[in-house]
């Protein structure tokens, strides 16, 4: 349950977004409107099983979408909690942080953790990417975890760019 999946918890519908067995089935900018603002949704560039050819161009996608898109407002980075960041993920953080605008970091799939071993993967993701515990959203599509603190995160940014 990653990216899509997420999406449709946070519309509150089960077919907003395709849903697969497999990642990295997004090849396409698809954009959902809400109420309070537009969501891009972006092919995921990691654990895709795609050519290196077209896991380059999603990374295009992204950097395009990130750095040239004058309304976007913020972006909510998704990261799986059970895996450390990728090469390509801080790529990414870097891009991020260098366009200036809002990041949300969300950890997805919470639920595939032990309660136990929850605290403990958090606390590496946030060292991992050089930022404090609470900076990070921790979500299950699954279950509902953090999807509550996910919408009302997303509302205030779209509020505040008004």
């Amino acid at each position: 349950m990653g990216k899509s999946s997420l999406l449709n918890a946070l519309a509150g519908r089960r077919s907003l977004a395709r849903v697969s067995a497999a990642p990295g089935k997004t090849e396409l900018l698809n954009v959902y409107r809400t109420p309070q603002a537009y969501l891009l949704d972006l092919p995921g560039y990691g654990w895709a099983r795609r050519s290196q050819a077209a896991r380059a161009g999603f990374r295009r996608l992204v950097e395009s979408v990130a750095t040239r898109r004058s309304g976007l407002r913020g972006v909510l980075w998704l990261l799986d909690i059970r895996h450390p960041p990728s090469d390509d993920d801080q790529a990414i953080q870097d891009l991020l942080a260098e366009t200036s605008r809002p990041v949300l970091v969300v950890l997805t799939k919470t639920d595939k953790l032990p309660r136990a071993r929850r605290a403990a993967a958090l606390a590496r993701r946030a060292s991992e990417l050089g930022l404090d515990r609470e900076m990070l959203l921790t979500t299950s599509s699954t279950t509902g975890l953090g999807i509550g603190e996910l919408r009302e995160s997303i509302a205030a940014l779209a509020g505040a760019a008004r």
